[in-house]
């Protein structure tokens, strides 16, 4: 089969087309013909050399796939043969087959072509767990989103608003923060030219007399984490998924005390298959009709042919796109 390869740890040019064995399912697992992978920040990562695999994951990158099962390992049933579903793995979604344990598959909702279904797993699996598991966020309530334009971020928007909570974003242009109030984000602000934690607390006083969020779903960490602590209300709840404001972070733990704030983080893909079964068990009844019905529908900036995957994290890389972008088999 075709895959892109990871030649050397460096900038998009290491991606190439090579050529590798059609992988095998094992006991549990499924074999899916690939029609659209979806690209994310991990895959930049291990690009990079700065997300090493679990023991025992391929080295090809990519972590969503949508296509169709054309094998199965044993144990799984083959009715599944022929099913057309979408996966979460824990990689090789760049490439034409690929391996993904049956409890993680999940069928592509009616109406959504390969290239939507395969722009959810990674970010649907990753604000379920994170804003609705760990966050605990309900109808109500209240969510600041840092990043509100990137896959995770348009992601967290619409299934927040679906769930009947109010959503503030931050962004870093004003035309990304204008796409994401047409999203459905209620406030906007563009961090580069305004403080986030002044507008934000003058926006939730001039929109009911709220003190605060209710939960920070955070991509940045560093110097951020006292600054969203300062966002929240009493109870509030911070949850770290991403480190692109470094790792560290300097916090006063009287507001922590004083609030009776939660701090929390996760990183999905070490989690064990039992875990993500769970998750997709939990997304197939609470957000696939979601999905059905027309809303939380991933917005998709751009599609590459998988020849070009280098473009593909170029652009990943640039920040200047809004939503998913994906890989194309078919071509």
């Amino acid at each position: 089969m075709q895959a892109i390869e990871i030649t050397r740890f460096g900038g998009p040019e290491v991606l190439t087309m090579g050529s590798r064995p059609k992988p095998a399912p094992l006991a549990g697992e499924v074999l899916i013909e690939v029609k659209a992978s979806g690209v994310n920040r991990p895959d930049v990562l291990q690009r990079t050399g700065n997300y090493p695999m679990p023991p025992g994951v391929t080295d090809i990158p990519g972590l969503e796939v949508a296509g169709v099962v054309v094998a199965v390992g044993e144990g799984v049933d083959s009715k599944h043969l022929g099913s057309q579903v979408c996966a979460l793995v824990a990689g090789g979604g760049y490439a034409q087959f690929c391996v993904a344990p049956l409890g993680q598959c999940l069928p592509v909702p009616s109406g959504l072509t390969m290239l939507q279904a395969a722009a959810l797993p990674e970010t649907f699996f990753t604000v379920w767990h994170n804003v609705f598991q760990r966050g605990a966020l309900v109808a109500g309530e209240t969510l600041l989103v840092q990043g509100g334009s990137s896959g995770i971020g348009t992601t967290a928007i619409q299934l927040a608003k679906a769930r009947g909570a109010k959503v503030v974003i931050t962004a870093g242009s004003d035309e990304k923060c204008a796409a994401c109030v047409t999203l459905g984000a209620d406030f906007a602000v563009n961090y580069k030219t305004t403080d986030f934690v002044a507008a934000i607390q003058d926006w939730l006083l001039t929109s009911g007399n709220i003190t605060g969020v209710n939960v920070v779903l955070d991509m940045v960490a560093g110097s951020y984490v006292q600054r969203e602590l300062d966002c929240l209300a009493d109870d509030g709840r911070l949850v770290i998924i991403a480190l692109q404001g470094g790792a560290k972070a300097e916090i006063n733990f009287a507001t922590v005390m004083r609030k009776r704030l939660h701090i929390t983080g996760s990183t999905l893909r070490p989690r064990s298959v039992a875990m993500k079964t769970q998750l997709a068990a939990e997304l197939l009844a609470q957000v696939w009709p979601l999905l059905e019905a027309g809303l939380c529908l991933p917005p998709i900036y751009k599609v590459f042919a998988a020849r070009d995957a280098a473009a593909a994290h170029a652009l990943m890389e640039s920040s200047a796109h809004v939503g998913k972008i994906m890989l194309d088999w078919a071509n």
